[in-house]
């Protein structure tokens, strides 16, 4: 597009899942729609992820999937926009998906074809998508003006989808957050979200040399469990239990790890010193954990003897360290790494039902760039959905 002066029904600013999709549903509804994105191409984040395959949904979405200040504030856009609908729009375009576990979907070839079915569908639209267009300012007179690298464009309309603070590689910046404050709107804490754990001093040094070592375990903190798969890092901890338990947790709280999650380790131990009386406890370990796990806790944790030897009172706290083993994270891996942002723009300002700021009329904000954090697994792809259908059904209104 030459540079020059462009007239639209609404613009937005951010190419990514939201973005592409708010544009794709509210110019299928008639309106003139620009999208402005500022890195190279569209849906870098949705290519990156699920390992390339692109988990896209949850059919098992839940608002009790999501952190926010106001745990409400999900509920409308999630019960007007299902996985179902989404899952429509895959299969019109045919493209094969599979479940891997727990509702989570992923594109069984590449998550290319979700990119390119969103660029269809804002094709078919008659949407403008530029890349490559930094945006120098944005002002709000009788319509939005926003001035980029590739002109000036004015709407009556604007849509923020400019995303969060991970994983700056991607292009990821504050963008939206700065935009958001710009408009009288407050912007809640930030930090790393579905991200690894880091270790420092004495637990790291215990794990010093595991790095690649994964087990199924329970991840508690602040009351809150998650089972899955743990991996032991060079840096720390992560895999999936981990990433979901960091959303919950802070430097300074108490982490806790079921490392036999579903089994009393108390009983698997008395069962174990009756039928293998001889044998050494780090071998009975090994039976349960990875080989050099259960040589390492019998390093510096536990004792290794025959199992006749063992007395009550360390069959009890050889228990307790593997059924409730704290560990002492020192921090997280930061947005270098994190999968999304917590916090963000304060839903207070928002509405439910449109996504629109309550400060300026036809402003709206959606995606990740709202207080609104899903759990790994596909959901925050279905806030996007989700969000930026809301804001469509009324922009197309307005």
């Amino acid at each position: 597009m030459a540079q020059g002066s462009f007239q639209a029904d609404v613009i937005i600013i951010g190419g990514g899942a939201a973005g592409l999709h708010c544009a794709a549903l509210a110019g299928a509804r008639g309106l003139r729609v620009v999208v402005i994105e500022h890195a190279n191409r569209v849906g870098k984040k949705i290519l990156m992820s699920g390992g390339g395959r692109c988990n896209f949904t949850n059919t098992g979405t839940t608002p009790a999937n999501y952190l926010s200040a106001n745990p409400h504030f999900c509920k409308s856009a999630l019960a007007r926009y299902t996985p179902w609908h989404f899952i429509e729009l895959v299969a019109k375009y045919d493209i094969a998906y599979h479940e891997k576990e727990l509702g989570q979907l992923f594109c069984d070839e590449s998550s290319k074809q979700i990119v390119a079915m969103l660029l269809a569908e804002c094709a078919a639209a008659n949407v403008s998508v530029l890349t490559s267009c930094s945006v120098d300012s944005v002002a709000h007179d009788d319509g939005f003006v926003v001035r980029t690298s590739q002109g000036i464009f004015r709407a009556p309309q604007l849509v923020c989808a400019a995303g969060g603070l991970s994983i700056p590689s991607m292009g990821a910046s504050g963008f939206g957050f700065d935009l958001a404050k710009q408009f009288g709107h407050e912007v809640l804490p930030l930090r790393a979200g579905l991200v690894p754990l880091t270790l420092s001093g004495k637990p790291q040094e215990r794990f010093e040399g595991l790095s690649g070592v994964a087990l199924p375990a329970t991840a508690t903190a602040n009351d809150v469990s998650f089972s899955n798969a743990m991996l032991i890092t060079h840096r720390g901890v992560s895999g999936p239990s981990i990433l979901q338990i960091s959303s919950y947790w802070q430097p300074g709280d108490r982490l806790m790890l079921d490392l036999l999650p579903g089994v009393d380790a108390h009983d698997a131990l008395l069962d174990a010193r009756a039928s293998q009386p001889n044998a050494e406890l780090r071998n009975v370990l090994s039976e349960w954990l990875p080989k050099r796990l259960a040589q390492r806790l019998c390093e510096y944790r536990f004792v290794s003897k025959p199992m006749k030897q063992l007395q009550h009172a360390e069959l009890r706290a050889i228990a307790d360290a593997l059924n409730s083993f704290e560990l002492v994270a020192s921090g997280t891996e930061g947005y270098r790494t994190a999968e999304v942002t917590l916090g963000g723009v304060n839903t207070d300002g928002l509405s439910s039902q449109t996504m629109m700021s309550r400060n300026v009329e036809g402003l709206y904000f959606i995606g990740e760039v709202v207080d609104v954090t899903g759990w790994l697994g596909g959901y925050n792809f279905q806030w996007a959905w989700a969000s930026a259908n809301a804001a469509a059904q009324a922009l197309a209104k307005n």
